[in-house]
């Protein structure tokens, strides 16, 4: 049914060209049947005589119109090579390139397609879905790449070899399924030329108390014909049923119609048909919403967009009386096809179209109103969407779970039903605090947790350093740990854009305020005191230490090595831990907070575990002093040695700092 409703569109998009001559009876057939949509059967009279057309042109177009049979019939690598060789023979017609990137794009062939699509759009500069096409390839790779976190799983119980698709609940408690097939089995005995399928009917099967899935029944010949019935939408009671009838006559050009039936206890009456325009007008895929007021539909009534588009007629609650169609508008509805809506109990749409940049084919999207009343579109990205056609969802009304139509590859027959379910996703931060220097944990440290959601959660730290939170989707979050004796720290994680549960191990270092703490990479010209610009990366970490630990006062001190007279070292020394407090005054720290102390050379670096093991020659305890240094041999170690004792470090001198607030 999918596909006759783009056949019953005509030729707005299937256009050839004019063919000068038809060589033989049997390439006449096979147009006509070409021209009516039966592109099934046209496939195998043109492929028997192809090869008596001799002019380059005529055979070039008609190798397009094979590649669009088979596009029509959901056969997507047969279609692709059949554009291939009309290109190759030059075809006239424009509409091949953009026929051919969209195969390659269902084909998974996204660089390819975006070569066909930007040759299509030299050729056709005005068509959007060129652009739409090209946007298309880039997002599927990206969708690939990172799939959203839906578990989906082949309904196998319920298809079949043939066409199974647009699923809806029947029930209250999800256990009765009404579908459409093409299956053996439906009531009518003929085969379609549009699909080589029969003609498709409504089936049902019910899960029983074991979780199995029945084998899907037709419902009788009140509700199923000889003719095309599908797309099946019931209110949550399931006492009323809106479908699709598409008949097919030898004489006249019937489209496709809505009808409505209710539920007796003899089982369902018979079914009226809803008079929204004319018989040889699509009007189907009716999806009623959950109070029964809003009914939308697929439609080429007058007044759309392009293609196939969405519309809606309202009513009073009670009333049988419907409103004139209304359509969705160019948000929603593109100059591709929108088709298969449906709406959540929580007003939530859900469509799908070829229109919307997406992976291939059609594929499912959600649209919500903001608050200025426009729709927000969102693709529901892979793995619920696929290169292949995506179509027909439905969902439980409190889970993000339900199930969906898809040609992907792997299924049992032609469209197969898949269930989808998100799975909630976890977030768990595990995370330890520790000392900077020693590296060992520290116990009983207060962590806070900050959230951009509000959220404020407080812990201490165990015997091991370790604590541990609970985190949130789609939210930014502060850690900040603290304890007596030590400046506090923080860490930022966040959970904004994630779709699969996560572990987020954080460690924490706290520097403790009993010694002085060294900054490092400040740098000065030789014998000047002017902080040079590669000093100012660090001066802004110094800055937020200070912005983390509002509660400090500090001294700032400048050393520098034992060459030069010490009295001239003090002065160079001095005016050098100026310079760095007045760039932290500069950058909005209170002056009361801030010392300036030059030392000159009277404060040799003692050397730490973490130098020696950075400078082999040196060993944890040794005071770098000018007798230590005069016994080194190496001018190199010496030079390393007085570039050590060249430093800018800090101390806190109080934990009890208030601001005057002025």
């Amino acid at each position: 049914m999918k596909r006759l409703l783009l056949i019953a569109l005509g030729l707005v998009y299937l256009t050839s060209g004019n063919i000068s001559a038809q060589p033989t009876k049997k390439l006449e057939k096979a147009d006509a049947l070409y021209n009516a949509g039966a592109y099934f059967d046209a496939i195998a009279l043109y492929r028997d005589d192809i090869d008596k057309i001799k002019d380059k042109k005529e055979l070039s177009l008609y190798l397009f119109k094979i590649g669009n049979c088979f596009r029509q019939i959901g056969e997507p690598r047969q279609a692709e090579q059949w554009y291939e060789k009309a290109i190759r023979r030059e075809c006239p017609n424009p509409k091949v390139y953009y026929y051919y990137a969209e195969m390659l794009k269902m084909n998974e062939k996204y660089d390819l397609a975006i070569e066909q699509y930007q040759k299509y759009k030299v050729l056709v500069p005005n068509d959007p879905l060129a652009e739409v096409g090209i946007q298309s390839c880039e997002l599927a790779k990206q969708w690939i790449a990172t799939p959203a976190g839906y578990e989906i799983t082949n309904m196998r119980a319920i298809n079949s070899k043939f066409s199974d698709f647009s699923p809806a609940y029947a029930s209250t408690d999800y256990n009765i399924l009404y579908l459409t097939s093409s299956r053996n089995g439906t009531i009518g005995n003929k085969t379609s030329a549009v699909t080589g399928e029969n003609f498709s009917d409504i089936f049902i099967t019910e899960l029983d108390n074991k979780g199995v899935w029945s084998a899907p029944k037709p419902l009788d010949e009140t509700i199923n014909s000889q003719f095309d019935e599908g797309t099946p939408s019931l209110t949550p009671d399931g006492n009323n049923l809106f479908f699709t009838r598409c008949k097919v006559s030898k004489r006249n050009k019937l489209g496709c119609q809505i009808l409505y039936a209710k539920q007796s206890d003899q089982g369902w009456l018979t079914p009226k048909e809803l008079e929204l325009a004319a018989d040889s007008m699509i009007v189907a895929h009716p999806a009623i919403s959950a109070d029964g007021t809003e009914l939308y539909f697929v439609s080429n009534i007058p007044g759309g967009n392009g293609g196939l588009d969405i519309w809606k007629i309202t009513r009073e609650a009670g009333s049988e009386e419907w409103s004139a169609p209304i359509n969705l508008g160019p948000q929603i509805n593109t100059p591709g096809n929108e088709m298969f809506p449906y709406i959540h109990p929580d007003g939530t749409l859900y469509f799908s179209s070829d229109g919307h940049p997406g992976m291939g084919g059609l594929d499912i999207f959600k649209a919500k109103k903001n608050d200025e009343g426009q729709w927000v579109i969102e693709n529901m990205r892979y793995p619920v969407n696929s290169t292949a056609d995506d179509f027909g969802i439905i969902f439980e009304k409190e889970r993000e779970a339900g199930f969906f139509s898809s040609r992907r590859n792997g299924g049992r027959g032609a469209d197969d039903i898949y269930m989808f379910y998100l799975p909630p996703i976890n977030f768990n931060m595990i995370g330890k605090v520790m000392d900077e220097k020693t590296r060992t944990t520290i116990t009983d440290a207060t962590v806070k947790l900050v959230g951009s959601d509000g959220t404020i959660a407080t812990m201490q730290t165990q015997s091991d350093g370790s604590f541990r939170f609970n985190l949130v989707p789609n939210t930014d979050y502060v850690i900040v740990a603290s304890k007596k004796g030590y400046l506090n720290s923080k860490a930022k994680e966040t959970t904004k854009g994630l779709t699969k549960s996560q572990d987020f191990n954080v460690s924490i270092a706290l520097t403790s305020t009993a010694k002085p703490i060294e900054i490092p990479n400040i740098f000065y010209d030789y014998d000047k005191w002017e902080l040079r610009p590669e000093s100012k990366e660090a001066l802004d970490n110094l800055i937020q230490i200070l912005n983390d630990n509002p509660n400090i006062t500090i001294e700032l001190a400048s050393h520098t090595d034992s060459r030069g007279s010490q009295e001239y070292n003090y002065e160079l020394s001095q005016k050098r831990a100026q310079a760095v407090v007045n760039y932290l005054i500069e950058n909005g720290i209170a002056t009361d907070r801030l010392k300036a102390k030059g030392y000159a050379q009277t404060q040799p670096k003692v050397v730490d575990d973490n130098l020696a093991a950075q400078y082999p020659f040196l060993t944890p305890g040794t005071v770098l002093d000018k007798k230590f240094i005069d016994s080194l041999t190496s001018e190199d170690q010496k030079e390393t040695v007085h570039q050590i004792n060249r430093r800018t470090e800090f101390r806190v001198l109080r934990e009890d700092y208030q601001s005057s607030g002025k």
